[in-house]
């Protein structure tokens, strides 16, 4: 014991040596792009260990698996693998750590980019084996949440500010994306277009250092083909270009479809409370699904590739549908039920207790949604000489992953990153764009950032709305102020004043219930006449306060109050209960203080 108390002294002091000397002899800025390429390369590694325990775990359970009937087993291992992860979750890391995206822009908008150490493995182990045994999600959210509590923890070992801190979260974050689909352009968009992350001459260069870094080891280690093979054997003409817009459109719809439907079975696991009961329903649907619809199965590259390859037949194995497989109607058919019922296999997944995200799936959605309208107007004939199906496959990725992140650019270049379907950039652009603007309509946020925004706790580009989402209530409360009683005279009230550097009263009850205000103008033409000392009590002259303002509330709905009131103080209210007042100086002190460092370059 002895032993083990001096060497963690020892390492302690080499730990403060190195904060000590890297202080003096490396400036911040410099510091900031080594830990960016530290953090692209861990996190490079990490996405390829997950990719590698997805592919170990799937292949030695799908090996004995037959190509021309059904399998009961798809019935077994998707609702053990939710039951695993849900037990290790539940009972080793003991905390939430679903929605791995969203958690990420949390820690961004309220935790000053802090993410828990157990952040660097947790999502990885667990969605590893939710992926392997067949969990219809994807691995990329969790490779997120791990890059960015890598860049996170790493910051926070060598203390630096939050400012940096934002900086190497999304440095991590970009380099899980790069790293896992050799992809460095779109990790970069992403954490600008996903993350909102501003794009300014200090986040730029460590952004591309970490996901180059990224990529590189990921090219070096698994060779230079694509994530996905894809042969463009047809080109695409101009004269598709209407076809490429209602492409556009119909990806706009489905992905509303995905949205919704993704946020109602949420709501709907979230009332169950009891996480067995959880676990039960989620594994009932997931497994069910799977058995139906074997392409559910896992992330869905293998169709994916199938469907990018012209080979639409493969999808159908291990099936109960597989007899069918060359039937035409029978094919749009079983694509059709997959796009709808992607979205409960994914919320099946989450729901249940499963550990991944909701990026490939949208992956997934959008190629099968562009095969199935390519596809169909072939079958129509309404397009002479048709339309390429694996063209439109490749288009619909794009399509439907851009309206559902609301994450155009990004869309556009993973699409062609992962592919290598550059040739294809013009239609990508129509397909991507005509679609972010169909959602767009109707859903002002992306399936990342809806709940967030819904609470005021999102960071955005916007810089007045950034710097209101990182003030918090609780630090702009002012509690010098002097609580009368409704009986209290005028005298009483005159002594109070006495001892108060405030014009400002709050009136509470014996339980400290506010029931109203005094303002010192109000009574400054009685205050100085002792014959109504005796005569005249608070409840006489007090007022209601013009708004009240709840602990918690986020700061844009205050500052509406102060609008709406045109007050210049408030009181702050706890279940009713007086707590203090806050004053637009006071905010306006603080929003100039955070903007100042936030927009530090």
């Amino acid at each position: 014991m002895e032993r083990y108390s001096e060497i963690r002294q020892r390492l302690g002091a080499w730990y403060l040596w190195l904060l000590v000397w890297r202080e003096k002899h490396i400036k911040e800025r410099t510091f900031v792009l080594i830990l960016a390429l530290v953090v692209g390369i861990i996190s490079g590694f990490a996405a390829l260990l997950l990719k590698y325990l997805i592919h170990l775990i799937s292949g030695a359970l799908t090996s004995s698996v037959a190509i021309n009937e059904s399998n009961y087993l798809y019935l077994l291992w998707p609702v053990l693998g939710v039951l695993i992860t849900s037990v290790f979750v539940r009972y080793v890391v003991r905390d939430n750590i679903s929605h791995g995206v969203t958690r990420v822009l949390y820690a961004i908008s309220q935790k000053k980019s802090r993410l828990k150490p157990h952040n660097m493995w947790a999502s990885l182990i667990s969605s590893s084996v939710t992926i392997g045994f067949g969990g219809s999600v994807g691995a990329e959210g969790p490779i997120v949440y791990t890059g960015a509590a890598i860049g996170s923890n790493l910051g926070s070992a060598f203390h630096l500010s939050p400012r940096v801190l934002m900086i190497l979260v999304g440095c991590g974050a970009a380099a899980g994306i790069a790293g896992i689909f050799k992809a460095p352009i779109a990790g970069m968009l992403f954490t600008i277009e996903v993350l909102m992350l501003d794009l300014t001459a200090v986040s730029v260069l460590p952004l591309m250092i970490s996901s180059v870094a990224a990529a590189s080891i990921s090219y070096s280690l698994t060779g230079y083909e694509s994530e996905f093979f894809f042969s463009q054997s047809e080109a695409f003409m101009t004269t598709r270009i209407p076809y490429a817009v209602l492409l556009g459109l119909f990806c706009g719809f489905v992905s509303l479809y995905f949205t919704k439907a993704m946020n109602m079975m949420e709501h709907m696991f979230g009332k169950l409370g009891n996480p067995w009961l959880k676990f039960v329903v989620g594994g009932a649907i997931l497994s069910m699904l799977i058995f139906l619809f074997p392409p559910l199965y896992g992330e869905g590259y293998g169709p994916i590739n199938s469907l990018l390859n012209g080979n639409y037949a493969q999808i159908f194995d291990g099936s109960v549908f597989y007899d069918y497989r060359n039937e035409v109607w029978m094919v749009i058919t079983f694509i059709a039920l997959i796009i709808l019922t992607k979205v409960f296999a994914t919320s099946a997944t989450n729901g249940g207790g499963g550990v991944g995200g909701t990026f490939a799936p949208s992956l997934y959605v959008g190629c099968m949604a562009g095969f199935l309208f390519a596809i169909v107007v072939n079958t129509l004939g309404v397009v002479e000489g048709g339309i390429s199906v694996k063209n439109f496959a490749l288009m619909g990725m794009a399509g439907v992953m851009s309206a559902v992140m609301h994450a155009p650019l990004m869309a556009i270049f993973l699409t062609a990153e992962m592919t290598g379907g550059y040739q294809l950039f013009l239609p990508l652009l129509i397909v991507s764009l005509v679609s972010y603007g169909t959602i767009r309509l109707f859903l002002p946020w992306s399936i990342y950032t809806m709940r967030l925004a819904q609470r005021g706790e999102l960071l955005t580009h916007e810089k007045d709305k950034s710097v209101l989402t990182l003030l918090k209530i609780d630090n702009v409360i002012e509690k010098d102020f002097l609580p009368v009683r409704p009986d209290m005279s005028l005298k009483e009230m005159v002594d109070v004043i006495s001892h108060s550097n405030r014009n400002l009263f709050p009136v509470v009850d014996k339980d400290g219930k506010l029931l109203g205000i005094v303002l010192l103008d109000d009574i400054r033409n009685i205050m100085f006449r002792p014959d109504l000392y005796r005569k005249i009590y608070v409840s006489k002259f007090m007022t209601a306060a013009p708004a009240k303002i709840e602990v918690g509330e986020p700061m844009d709905a205050v500052m509406k109050k102060f609008d709406d009131t045109n007050a210049w103080n408030l009181p702050v209210v706890e279940n009713g209960k007086y707590v203090g007042f806050v004053s637009k100086s006071k905010i306006f002190n603080s929003y100039r203080r955070v903007l100042k460092h936030y927009t530090d370059d």
